[in-house]
Formats: structure tokens, sequence, C-alpha cells
């Protein structure tokens, strides 16, 4: 997998974390050369996830009319599952077939609504992808899918609780739900994060 230079378009998602309040949602704007796997990374970086976890995305092939499921290899899986990186988003997404779930961390089941909005020209001297905007806190890892979250969210708010301090120090130290600043984001080189996920295909790890 090559540094994605050569692309003349860009393509712009808002994400949506779906199931919890306050909204989390991002802008992203990504090459059109990019995978599925490019764009997962551009998804977990955005939001603020770790990718400790597996994910999917799920939406209509426009070539079959029918769902497909795309994400890593996993033997566990009783689905036919699409391998990311073999995926361009080009052939899927499109004006006319813009919707996508997202799925990351299985266990707590996030699930993310992937809408594309704009196909645009690339900006000269602009870095891709970026991150044009956004609002909400990304959930901490391993919270509890959305109900723990709630739960989470009502302890740190309340410091007479009995389980504040436990949690607080769980979280960091401190946790601001409604903080979100779209410089603050950094994208990982989806290709190097590649190298470290067990199956890599070899021609890839070059």
């Amino acid at each position: 997998m090559k540094a994605k230079k050569d692309f003349i378009k860009v393509y712009q998602f808002k994400i949506a974390l779906n199931f919890i309040e306050p909204v989390v949602w991002r802008k992203i704007q990504v090459p059109e050369n990019y995978t599925f796997w490019d764009l997962h990374v551009a998804i977990q970086d955005s939001m603020g996830w770790a990718d400790y976890h597996l994910h999917e995305f799920r939406m209509i092939d426009p070539s079959t009319g029918k769902e497909v499921f795309i994400g890593m290899p996993d033997e566990d899986t009783e689905k036919e599952l699409l391998v990311d990186w073999e995926k361009k988003i080009a052939d899927y997404f499109s004006l006319e077939n813009k919707q996508a779930k997202y799925t990351y961390d299985f266990g707590d089941n996030w699930e993310h609504a992937v809408e594309l909005e704009k196909i645009l020209l690339r900006k000269k001297g602009k870095k891709y992808p970026a991150c044009i905007d956004g609002k909400g806190a990304c959930p901490p890892e391993d919270v509890g899918s959305a109900s723990g979250y709630k739960d989470f969210l009502e302890i740190i708010r309340n410091p007479k609780h009995e389980e504040y301090e436990g949690t607080i120090e769980w979280a960091g130290g401190k946790f601001d739900p409604d903080y979100f600043d779209p410089q603050d984001v950094e994208f990982d080189d989806p290709h190097e994060r590649l190298k470290n996920v067990s199956g890599e295909p070899a021609e890839l790890q070059n």
C-alpha cells in the first residue's frame, strides 16, 4: 500500500455515533483512492478511539444491490466478510449510495452512521485526511456500550457518588463529554497501522 498521493478528488464524510447523549460526530475529508481500511483508520483517529478492537462496515454494494460486510479477516464470524484493505471506497460510495454503518468493538458495539456528504476537488497544499468539524468527546474505551457510557456520565457528574474517585481515575483524571476540537486530531499512516495487524498480506508489509 503506497502513500495516497495520486488523487484528484476527496470524499467528505460525516460520522455520527449512534444511541448516545450528548451527541458525538465528526466531519472528515479523505482521498478518493482510500480503501475501507484507510477510512477505518481515519474514523478511529478523528473520533478518538484507540483501535483495540475489531470493526466492520455494512452497506449496499451498488454493483449487486445487496448488503455487504467489509472489515478485518475474522475466523470467528459466520458472515461473508470482504477484506477492507482490498476494497476501495470509490467502488462503493457515491452520492446515490452514500450511507453505511460502521461498528467498532463488537463487545461494546459502538455503531456509527457514515454518510458521504460531498465529493470535492483536492485543494492544492492541503493535507489529507483532514478533520474539518465535529462535536462531543468520544466515550472511553471499554466503558461498557451506550448504557455503560450513560452510567459513567452519571457518576462523573456527581462528586458525591461512591464510585466517583475510582471512575475519574480510570478515565485519566478528567473527562469533558462536550469537548472536541478538530485541531487536536492527528491522523496515523494507515499503512503503518496495518503493519501491526495480524494476518497482513505479505505484499503489504514492504
